[in-house]
């Protein structure tokens, strides 16, 4: 997923450049690959959001486990002290 963010980004960064910079030597091929630059701007959002969600299901699925399991996991990251609930 990182990859893709940082090939299409820099691709999109490209288009603002002329022939000759480092990024459309770099990355110039991908736009016309994918179609044009509406659809790498697509895939460039598609995945950010599928990143933001899947972060935002971790952060969550971590503290429910924090809260329901007999480890505190997240509780030791922040206090630095490791407890069991009994």
């Amino acid at each position: 997923c990182s990859l893709v963010m940082i090939v299409t980004g820099f691709a999109l960064y490209s288009e603002t450049y002329v022939e000759g910079h480092w990024t459309t030597a770099m990355f110039g091929w991908v736009i016309p690959a994918v179609g044009d630059s509406q659809t790498v701007r697509m895939i460039h959002r598609l995945v950010m959001w599928g990143q933001v969600s899947f972060i935002m299901v971790h952060i969550y699925a971590a503290i429910r486990e924090d809260i329901m399991s007999r480890q505190s996991v997240i509780s030791t990251m922040i206090s630095g002290r490791r407890t069991f609930k009994d």
